[in-house]
């Protein structure tokens, strides 16, 4: 209890500096998947980008490899650091030979020029890797638009919040009603937890959307996610949402692009194998973080989150994004819906593997197959059937299904990571 206490203090101190601290602290309590990855990264790229949500830890994260090696940090988001800048290939070029850390480098996209420069005099001279490690709010399409120049030296990583995974069954119910953002999640009240994520709702649409440039109103962002926030885990209906909002249907894509874009949303693409069956072509969306969903809805507790009809669709966004995020590199994600009904929530299909995964997502102890299920595995013929519940032991449901815990559905996607 007293490591806990020592982190909640240092949370109160808002400093990025504090919150580095912070964070050496809370990964040794959980401690994230990606650190093996990014320094993987770094010894075979020359430049590495880190990218996921404001306050998702990925400063914190970056510092990893800083305690291995000499490293410089500049926040781009601070007037000094970007001065220091101003001539970014003599600046640079004095710390040749140390990692140089440049957090939200979306602020300032014209650097990715000067790094190319920097990056193949480098390696003339023998410094080949593991020369720049760039953290970004912004998701890899929107970064990719400014790193042209990168082709071929740059390697992308995403960090999402905390998922099952990481955390385990014993904090899970908290995650699942806080969500995986570190300062929510480590929260001292789930009221004050609630607070930290309706204040982070609020400076993403009043200060970092219109930082990165769209001028879109802030009421008209927040009033679509929302919605979307309602409808967690539903078929996309651009043309409902339009009609709601009040705007035409480009809008509302511009919208919910620039959503999926920020890390914030995902648009889980339907399955389109040789399937003789006429399917579902529409993706389904899902605001990728459970605290955020409730937090969009005022649900501040575990009562009032069990009583809200949102509460399946909720467990399934976070099942979905856990999965996901443990699942090798390479993994591809969809869902599967006939236009008869037969449907599967999630289908894994990892790297070197013919046939997917099939899971389905059911929140209670007690998890029941509908027959829509067995059906859609007749289509889809999987290499695996299991469904992910919400208790902790494994054991058959049926013929070829197995019952899982999402905890050791995600443990085994990660050991799958390392497997030939």
């Amino acid at each position: 209890m007293n490591l806990i206490h020592a982190v909640k203090a240092l949370l109160r101190r808002r400093s990025r500096l504090a919150f580095m601290e912070v964070f050496s602290i809370i990964a040794g309590m959980i401690p994230r998947r990606l650190v093996s990855a990014l320094t993987s990264a770094l010894a075979e790229a020359p430049a590495v980008a880190l990218l996921g949500p404001r306050q998702v830890g990925k400063t914190t994260l970056a510092l990893d490899p800083a305690k291995k090696w000499p490293a410089v940090y500049l926040d781009l988001e601070s007037e000094a650091d970007r001065t220091k800048l101003s001539e970014p290939e003599l600046y640079l070029a004095q710390h040749a030979d140390k990692l140089v850390i440049l957090d939200e480098i979306q602020r300032t996209p014209q650097l990715f020029r000067s790094l190319r420069g920097l990056i193949d005099a480098g390696r003339r001279r023998g410094q080949s890797n593991g020369r720049f490690l760039v953290l970004g709010s912004a998701s890899i399409d929107l970064l990719k638009q400014s790193s042209e120049s990168l082709a071929g030296r740059i390697r992308y990583l995403e960090l999402a919040p905390l998922d099952a995974g990481e955390v385990g069954d014993k904090y899970l119910d908290a995650l699942w009603l806080r969500g995986g953002f570190p300062d929510s999640l480590l929260a001292d009240s789930d009221a004050a937890s609630l607070r930290w994520r309706v204040d982070f709702i609020r400076t993403y649409l009043e200060r970092d959307i219109p930082q990165l440039g769209p001028r879109i109103p802030a009421e008209s962002l927040r009033r679509l996610w929302t919605m979307l926030a309602h409808s967690q885990g539903g078929l996309l209906n651009a043309a409902a949402l339009a009609r709601a909002l009040a705007v035409d249907g480009k809008t509302v894509a511009s919208y919910l692009d620039l959503l999926v874009d920020l890390l914030l949303v995902r648009r889980l693409a339907p399955w389109h194998g040789n399937v003789r069956k006429r399917l579902v072509k529409s993706p389904k969306v899902y605001v990728r973080d459970s605290g955020l969903v409730h937090a969009l809805l005022g649900l501040g507790d575990r009562e009032a989150l069990l009583a809200h009809p949102v509460a399946g669709g909720s467990w399934e966004g976070l099942a979905i994004e856990s999965l996901i995020a443990a699942a090798p590199n390479g993994t591809e994600a969809h869902f599967f819906r006939t236009a008869a009904g037969a449907e599967i929530d999630l289908l894994l299909k990892l790297p070197g593997q013919r046939a997917p995964w099939a899971i389905e997502v059911k929140r209670g102890l007690a998890p029941k197959i509908e027959r829509g299920f067995h059906l859609a595995c007749d289509d889809v013929r999987p290499a695996r059937r299991l469904v992910v519940y919400s208790g902790a032991e494994r054991f058959p449901l049926a013929e070829a299904v197995e019952a899982v815990s999402l905890v050791d559905l995600c443990e085994e996607l990660t050991a799958a990571r390392s497997s030939p």
